[in-house]
């Protein structure tokens, strides 16, 4: 087994179907005897694909790795409706799709791209009056929900098998977070003019990790129980790459892993960026151009990487020590 203390980073997970994301934690966890581990985003158990985990200190980036982009292939089936808009529910429509084309559904598709309204599924984990939709619906109840914003940031037809007894769609979308992909197969279907359910989904990019950067869970055991798995664990600010990067001097950064402001380079825009140091990472920052400052949001650092002494500098600017 791994000594814990040497764990400390992200480990990039391929989900297998007929697991919770809850399931992939506790399987970790008993393999590492680690309680710090926590994932980047669920996905229910028929999914499969990429699932990040954080390790150890990696913990404190989940939220941040939570409102990253995700990326999915999905294959729809045209023609079936169900209670749970995928092909695990009770089929409750069935009508003929068979006249469904391929130009209809490409400008379908076209139809879904940038920010769009989703009415949450009832069999989601969202909350109305204290309870989880879920539980009404396995109760037989329908409730009004509110539609939220999403953005679908790209959306691309992959293959279109139309005009035999199970027509269906495959498509490749990214999204930002709290985006659901059945949901929008059901849309999809709606635009068409037939009801639709999804048949399967894969997510392939998640905080920027890919399928290449994964392990099994049957590897994971395998380095947990060689000593191995420390070397194969991704340093966290490889998951937060999608976060702007800037760079500061020595001294700055020593400052700013005290968890101290300092001036934000003209380079830099505003938002969240990734702070280094000498090419080594600090942490996230918000960069306020107004102020003209990088505010400490999380610091992963230690302040030994950078010396002490030199953090405790201070200077005659009032917002920043840089």
């Amino acid at each position: 087994m791994e000594d814990r203390k040497e764990l400390e980073g992200v480990l990039a997970v391929w989900k297998p179907a007929g697991w919770t994301s809850h399931d992939v934690v506790a399987k970790v966890r008993a393999l590492t005897r680690m309680r710090r581990i926590g994932h980047a985003g669920t996905l229910d158990p028929g999914v499969t694909g990429v699932l990040p985990l954080c390790l150890g200190r990696a913990t404190r980036a989940v939220e941040y790795l939570q409102e990253l982009p995700k990326a999915y292939d999905a294959v729809v089936r045209l023609g079936v409706a169900t209670d749970t808009e995928d092909l695990t529910g009770t089929v409750t429509e069935t009508a003929d799709a068979s006249h469904v084309t391929g130009e209809m559904v490409r400008e379908a598709l076209a139809r879904f791209t940038g920010e769009i309204e989703q009415v949450p599924p009832m069999y989601s984990a969202v909350k109305i009056g204290g309870r989880r939709l879920y539980e009404l619906a396995r109760e037989g109840k329908t409730v009004e929900r509110t539609a939220r914003r999403v953005t679908i940031h790209s959306l691309e037809l992959r293959f279109a098998e139309l005009g035999g007894p199970e027509p269906r769609i495959g498509f490749s979308v990214v999204c930002s977070k709290g985006t659901y992909i059945r949901t929008l197969c059901v849309d999809i279907g709606r635009a068409l003019g037939v009801p639709a359910a999804m048949e399967s989904l894969v997510r392939t990019m998640s905080a920027g990790l890919r399928e290449s950067d994964c392990l099994t869970l049957e590897r994971i055991a395998e380095l947990a129980a060689s000593g191995g798995l420390a070397e194969a664990l991704l340093p966290v600010d490889r998951a937060l790459g999608q976060y702007p990067r800037v760079d500061v001097g020595a001294a700055a950064a020593a400052r700013a892993v005290q968890g101290q402001r300092i001036r934000m380079p003209q380079a830099a825009t505003g938002g969240l960026v990734r702070l280094y140091g000498e090419g080594r990472f600090v942490g996230l920052f918000e960069a306020d151009v107004g102020e003209g400052v990088l505010k400490p949001v999380k610091v992963f650092a230690s302040a030994d990487e950078f010396g002490r002494g030199t953090a405790r500098q201070r200077t005659d600017d009032p917002k920043a020590r840089g």
